[in-house]
């Protein structure tokens, strides 16, 4: 015979199973970005979960590579003197690969389109990292209104303090829609 009480309890902790699981993401998310080989190459579609590919067949003329979430498309090459190309050589020193570059540029494009002066009209963020509020960015310099090197300076540090990286702080942009 069992306790009167045992049911209840147990129903209880089934639901609240239900509820975490149902609550909490378990697997990670994947990208998949498809490009366009030569029609020369014999090319193959990969999907992958977790720690698992499996391969597709060949899809007409089509190349596929999974990309992890967190990170980007790549950025290409910054143009001479712009506000990319600062802050590809500020990447660059600091260390960090050419795919954080991607990650900061991908970042930075859903953010403010690279523009020293966009802001954002209901909360108040500014500049190219839409800092919030903009004058935040007046500890990298008196000039960062309308300086980009100045706004990268900031925008770099604060991702270095709170994400550790661009692709940290890319992953949690899209995971909930700011950083």
């Amino acid at each position: 015979m069992r306790a009167p009480w045992s049911l209840p309890v147990f129903a209880s902790a089934v639901s609240l199973a239900f509820v975490l699981a149902a609550i909490t993401d378990q697997s990670p998310v994947m990208a998949l970005e498809t490009i366009t080989p030569a029609p020369e190459q014999a090319t193959q579609q990969f999907i992958a979960t977790d720690d698992y590919v499996s391969s597709i067949e060949p899809i007409e003329w089509l190349t596929s590579r999974v990309i992890p979430y967190g990170s980007a498309p790549a950025a290409g090459s910054p143009g001479a003197g712009t506000a990319m190309a600062i802050a590809f050589t500020m990447v660059t020193d600091k260390g960090w690969s050419i795919a954080e570059y991607d990650c900061l540029v991908a970042l930075w494009n859903k953010e403010s389109r690279w523009n020293v002066s966009a802001e954002n009209a209901s909360s108040g963020a500014y500049g190219i990292p839409q800092a919030l509020p903009g004058d935040k960015m007046a500890s990298a310099g008196s000039d960062w209104q309308t300086n980009p090197a100045t706004q990268i300076t900031w925008g770099l540090g604060y991702i270095a303090a709170r994400y550790e990286t661009p692709c940290g702080a890319w992953a949690h942009s899209q995971r909930v829609g700011w950083y």
